[in-house]
């Protein structure tokens, strides 16, 4: 392995870095906190001409994201990044950057969505947009927010699926933190230049994207074409056999650059675990230490922070957590009038995957808004879950941690 150097970073510095060592050709940017030093840094590169690529500053998100629809349709590799409102603002476009099928990677820095306004941190806008056929990967730490948009790229151009990176607003994207920076040529060879599967000839022209009906219909040369419900069925068919490309990428990385990301979940103390944490992002940390002092006490307590949200690992979840009698589902998000959408998909894939096995599992809302959590906070959760586990109820609702009035 060879490493370039270690710098102390941002998130948001070191996602810019990240597209910057990716050999990014097309940046459309449109600032909204948290993630506006994304593009301001790679404007930076730009300028100094240590990166070739087209800059274009456009009037919303919805037009950054078309540009990036647009420039990724003629083989570039493009990039942009975005928050809470900017996000929901893109959800058209999303849906047309799957279902056109094109590799493009966002960075999105986690933040709540209005109204009332925050600035702050909760996973509301990235969950909220977990059905627009994107893949989703969650940071817990800002190296991770280096390798992967790094990693993103090769997967969402080898299964062409567009890719979010979230990483926390604020906890992650204006902490500073030791990165290890990948030497340039290792990155290259990672990730070659991306190889458009079509190519954009005026002496043969091609229909992008056009309108489609319930039925395959012939094109000019007769040949059968997907109808609506075909081209819907290719991207779920793509996404549901992503694993072993992402697992196979994930290996890649480890052999290249000394981290190897080809368990789709970090696991921390779950050899023996009878109780776990199930999370996403940068609680992941925050749990670690609280499994420390679990531990301290004699309880066996384990970590999964979950990095793959879009596919949703059901099998493999369903496998980690095969020796957990109790398990306390952490989120940032809520899915209005249920749940928490993490524990909603744990349950279904226990139902799924592992019939026999049936732990308790808890779920605790937390954190919104960027309300802080600590490990004690956590320690607390643990506990009640463990009570709960041992008098035989069940959790009916999710629980609302440290929301105050």
């Amino acid at each position: 392995m060879i490493v370039a150097e270690t710098l102390i970073l941002t998130g948001n510095q070191t996602a810019a870095l990240a597209a910057k060592l990716c050999r990014v050709q097309v940046i459309a940017a449109y600032p909204i906190t948290p993630q506006s030093k994304i593009p301001e840094v790679l404007s930076e590169y730009v300028e100094r001409k240590e990166l070739q690529a087209e800059f274009v500053r456009v009037e919303s998100e919805h037009s950054a994201m078309g540009v990036c629809i647009s420039a990724s349709l003629v083989g570039a590799r493009v990039f942009t990044a975005t928050a809470a409102n900017g996000l929901a603002y893109m959800h058209e476009q999303l849906h047309w950057a799957a279902g056109a099928r094109l590799p493009i990677v966002m960075p999105v820095t986690n933040r709540g969505v209005g109204a009332p306004w925050t600035i702050l941190n909760d996973m509301q806008d990235s969950i909220s947009q977990r059905d627009t056929g994107w893949m989703q990967m969650y940071c817990m730490n800002n190296q991770q927010v280096m390798d992967q948009v790094i990693l993103a790229y090769q997967v969402a151009e080898k299964l062409l699926v567009p890719v979010m990176v979230c990483f926390d607003g604020f906890r992650l994207s204006h902490t500073m933190m030791p990165v290890e920076v990948p030497d340039q040529n290792l990155v290259d060879a990672y990730l070659p230049p991306f190889a458009s599967p079509y190519a954009i000839d005026p002496d043969r022209p091609v229909n992008i994207n056009p309108v489609v009906m319930g039925d395959p219909l012939p094109d000019g040369e007769g040949d059968l074409c997907p109808s609506y419900m075909g081209f819907r069925f290719r991207l779920q068919e793509t996404l549901e056999e992503a694993f072993p490309v992402l697992a196979e990428a994930g290996r890649q990385f480890g052999e290249l650059f000394g981290r190897s990301y080809e368990d789709i979940f970090y696991r921390y103390q779950t050899e023996d675990a009878e109780f776990l944490f199930l999370t996403m992002g940068s609680l992941a940390s925050e749990a670690s230490e609280t499994v420390d002092l679990l531990r301290e006490e004699g309880i066996r307590a384990g970590l999964l922070g979950l990095r793959v949200f879009r596919p949703f690992p059901a099998r493999q979840l369903a496998e980690a957590v095969e020796k957990a009698g109790a398990i306390a589902v952490l989120e940032k998000s809520i899915s209005y009038g249920y749940e928490g959408a993490l524990a909603t998909e744990l349950k279904a894939a226990l139902f799924s995957h592992n019939g026999h096995h049936q732990p308790l599992v808890t779920n605790f809302i937390l954190g919104l808004g960027g309300k802080d959590v600590k490990p004690r906070d956590l320690l607390e959760v643990a506990h009640e879950t463990l009570k709960q586990a041992a008098s035989g109820l069940r959790q009916q609702k999710p629980r609302w941690y440290g929301y105050g009035i």
